[in-house]
């Protein structure tokens, strides 16, 4: 029987993010359109001789105690099923933090992944995303990956047709990092869900037209249909982001946005040649710039 197992857990971008309500329990209710990319980390478990979970990560920046998400999906594993014992994980960071690519998330999806192996627990992937829910909203997605719409807070995914070889150009500001609860807070705290009565009808149809243009897997469309409420509430507040934007807008690409509550900027290329220019024509010692593609899933074997 297998006592470790190697998993990479991959990042995801928002190609749609609109806030529809607010919530009584704190969150949001949400329609977005998510997409894996292979920005990935690898989180590697081991079977240990205790009931210890111990986590470490290659990024000093990342608490590995039980505020770390990957240490409570493993405990939340446990509490659900007593033949779990202890594991070790260890997290190689290769997705920034702050960065609103959900890095956390597809940690904690890899680790709820990674222990149903190990232990052979046979949960099915809807099992794996029910637990999920419990520990964030991202996370289900985290399990699933690929392109869906997600509803709800986040945690309703509906999938859609895969968008392969969609070529991205990732960038994050170095000094720049998001929460993510701040994000949310801002957009409620400046009553921007209530300023124009009439947006949602009008984002709706937005909505519609986003889901067809990845239905027929057109990076073009696609790109000229971004669209992500929290913008509204981040960018007032980080001109260097806007500048970002605008920078990558100048270069070509077929549209270019904020993902989830940020501080990464995205821009979709036409090819793969075109998407390093632009990466060379944003990158300076104060931006990490990845160059990317979709991902049909989001946990693989590492």
């Amino acid at each position: 029987m297998t006592s470790r197992i190697s998993l990479k857990a991959a990042a995801k971008i928002n190609l749609y993010l609109e806030i529809t309500g607010n919530r009584p329990d704190g969150y949001h209710d949400l329609v977005m359109i998510l997409q894996s990319i292979d920005l990935c980390d690898r989180v590697d478990l081991r079977k240990i001789g205790t009931d210890e979970i111990q986590v470490t990560c290659t990024n000093p920046e990342v608490p590995c105690d039980r505020s770390n998400l990957a240490y409570k999906a493993a405990a939340l594993m446990q509490s659900n099923f007593p033949e779990i014992g202890g594991v070790e994980i260890a997290i190689d960071k290769q997705i920034p933090m702050g960065a609103g690519l959900a890095g956390g998330s597809a940690n904690a999806a890899a680790v709820l992944v990674g222990i149903d192996r190990l232990w052979n627990l046979g949960l099915t992937q809807s099992q794996i995303c029910d637990l999920a829910a419990q520990l964030g909203s991202d996370i289900p997605f985290c399990v699933v990956g690929g392109t869906a719409l997600a509803t709800g807070r986040g945690e309703i995914l509906s999938p859609l047709p895969d968008l392969k070889d969609l070529v991205l150009v990732i960038c994050k500001p170095r000094h720049i990092s998001i929460s993510t609860v701040w994000a949310y807070q801002t957009f409620r705290s400046q009553s921007l869900l209530t300023n124009n009565p009439t947006k949602h009808e009008a984002l709706s149809s937005h909505m519609v037209a986003v889901i067809a243009a990845a239905e027929e897997s057109t990076p073009a469309k696609i790109g000229r249909l971004l669209y992500n409420d929290l913008e509204r509430a981040v960018l007032p507040e980080y001109s260097e982001l806007v500048d970002l934007k605008n920078k990558l807008l100048e270069q070509e690409c077929l549209g270019a946005m904020m993902s989830g509550s940020g501080s990464t900027m995205f821009a979709i290329a036409a090819d793969l040649d075109r998407a390093h220019q632009i990466a060379e024509a944003v990158r300076t010692d104060d931006i990490d710039v990845w160059v990317v593609k979709s991902l049909v899933r989001s946990i693989f074997d590492a």
